[in-house]
């Protein structure tokens, strides 16, 4: 797995080992970079379920300000930590290891508010479902932000509107979607 595009271009990103994990293949990663690439620079990240954080160091090695990383494993905090050392981009990092829940309620209590969140959660246990929970009741978004949700192809997320939300583009994979939600426009 490496950086596909920015500052750390090429750099070779270490990865974590287990039955469980699914890196993101650098082709989907550089779909998903050229869909959302006008709203990178200058842009707030999080970056949900990180693992080995590459989502999250792709952002910043193409220009966004910062970016929080949020994984309760310590082996993956420990693998983003020396990700970031690596690609040189530790000074715009902070690494949470954390519930993703518990983290986006930790960080509501700060002023801060994201402009892209992205999460790849486990598929099929319903983690998302809880993320996004977590999302609308928290002041980290605001009507300009973009959620997006790497998930199952078969994930229905028919509860979005009863959160406040909408889904703005869907792409589909061979195997899985990415699915851009925004605040529904009402709400905005």
């Amino acid at each position: 797995m490496r950086v596909i595009a920015g500052s750390a271009r090429s750099l070779r990103l270490k990865t974590l080992d287990g039955p469980d994990v699914r890196p993101t293949t650098d082709r989907i990663k550089e779909t998903l970079f050229n869909m959302i690439h006008n709203d990178i620079y200058g842009c707030r990240f999080l970056d949900v379920f990180a693992g080995s954080g590459a989502i999250g160091i792709e952002a910043l090695s193409r220009g966004a300000d910062s970016c929080y990383f949020v994984d309760e494993s310590a082996q993956a905090a420990k693998c983003i930590e020396e990700n970031l050392i690596f690609t040189k981009l530790k000074d715009r990092a902070v690494i949470l290891r954390s519930d993703a829940s518990a983290a986006i309620k930790r960080l509501s209590s700060s002023d801060l508010q994201f402009d892209i969140v992205f999460m790849d959660p486990p598929y099929k246990t319903g983690a998302e479902v809880k993320v996004l929970e977590a999302l609308s009741e928290s002041g980290i978004i605001h009507t300009d932000s973009l959620i997006i949700v790497e998930a199952d192809l078969k994930t229905e997320f028919t509860y979005l509107s009863d959160l406040g939300f909408e889904i703005i583009r869907e792409k589909k994979y061979k195997t899985n979607k990415h699915v851009f939600i925004s605040l529904e426009q009402e709400r905005k």
